[in-house]
């Protein structure tokens, strides 16, 4: 997700979000649908969050 999508989020569900926490993970859009790379990836950035 980039910012422009979290901003997307933020003001279609303002309610939703307020006082929320959005996390984008800056990884590149350059990934083929479940490429290995990019499934280590998410994995890598993602444990912080769960």
């Amino acid at each position: 997700m980039e910012k422009k999508h979290k901003q997307r989020i933020v003001e279609r569900f303002p309610e939703e979000t307020y006082e929320k926490e959005i996390i984008t993970l800056n990884i590149p859009d350059k990934y083929q649908y479940m490429d290995e790379e990019l499934i280590e990836e998410l994995n890598a950035k993602v444990t912080d969050y769960l």
